[in-house]
């Protein structure tokens, strides 16, 4: 799935590489981490939305659903 909740953290890593190695400007960095908030401002909404509907059996699309669970060391 492109765009998802991992895209947007490899996106914001990159960010954080470029400024450190001071390739991009932080005017920059700064517009790029305003928008990741916006977009997770958004994911926020949907899974409150979610959660007022009673839940469902899928994943957000944009963050996806775990069909398989960890097993747990005990």
């Amino acid at each position: 799935m492109k765009n998802s909740i991992n895209d947007l953290r490899n996106h914001l890593f990159e960010t954080i590489e470029l400024l450190k190695e001071k390739q991009m400007d932080p005017s920059e960095a700064k517009a790029i981490t305003s928008a990741a908030q916006a977009i997770i401002n958004s994911a926020k909404v949907e899974v409150d939305f979610i959660k007022a509907l009673g839940g469902i059996n899928e994943g957000t699309g944009f963050i996806p659903l775990e069909t398989k669970r960890p097993e747990l060391k005990q």
